[in-house]
């Protein structure tokens, strides 16, 4: 199923192990393990396997790793993280997503997921700082500076940025400094800042 990009052992042991099936509306359930997105509601998506495979091993979270995901949608992106990583936080701004991604989670049997209500794009200040931050929507112009504020030294974040013409980077903090690396052309949702 995952390309010849994905070389990570554990992230594909991670994707694996987690039942896609369950991230998804039960009408979509015949179609969960193709690789495409497919509508979860609230004009919402689940990713691709690929993708979130691509980004986890873009964002290589390690055991002792605490992570925010922003954008959490399903609850999928969080439940493969979780298994590469000690916690994490996900946000996400459709209540109705929240539920079914805690529903979902649960029926995983993920217990290392926190999954809040809220505006990802101001991060989780009262949790920061992050080792990993991955976000799975499109910045259209700058990364919000909560999120760049909220990751720690030596973390990475995988975040696509633009409106039209997509790309997903790499970001990474080093010695107080920031760099970023344009990577993969992709396709996301709008990231939305709330007021």
């Amino acid at each position: 199923m995952l390309s010849g990009r994905i070389a990570d052992r554990r992230v594909i042991e991670a994707i694996a192990a987690v039942p896609r099936e369950l991230f998804v509306p039960e009408r979509e359930r015949r179609h969960a393990w193709e690789n495409r997105p497919l509508p979860i509601g609230a004009g919402q998506t689940i990713s691709q396997p690929e993708i979130v495979a691509t980004m986890c091993q873009l964002l290589a979270p390690r055991e002792e790793d605490v992570v925010l995901d922003v954008g959490g949608g399903s609850g999928y992106h969080a439940a493969v993280l979780a298994r590469l990583a000690r916690w994490v936080f996900s946000i996400e701004r459709h209540a109705t997503l929240v539920e079914d991604a805690r529903r979902s989670l649960a029926a995983a049997s993920v217990d290392n997921v926190t999954v809040i209500y809220g505006d990802g794009s101001r991060g989780l200040p009262e949790q920061a700082p992050f080792d990993a931050i991955n976000v799975a929507a499109a910045a259209s112009g700058e990364v919000p500076a909560a999120l760049t504020a909220q990751l720690a030294e030596g973390g990475r974040m995988v975040v696509p940025v633009g409106r039209f013409d997509q790309w997903l980077e790499l970001w990474r903090r080093e010695d107080g400094e920031l760099e970023r690396v344009r990577l993969v052309p992709v396709s996301f949702v709008p990231l939305v800042e709330e007021g």
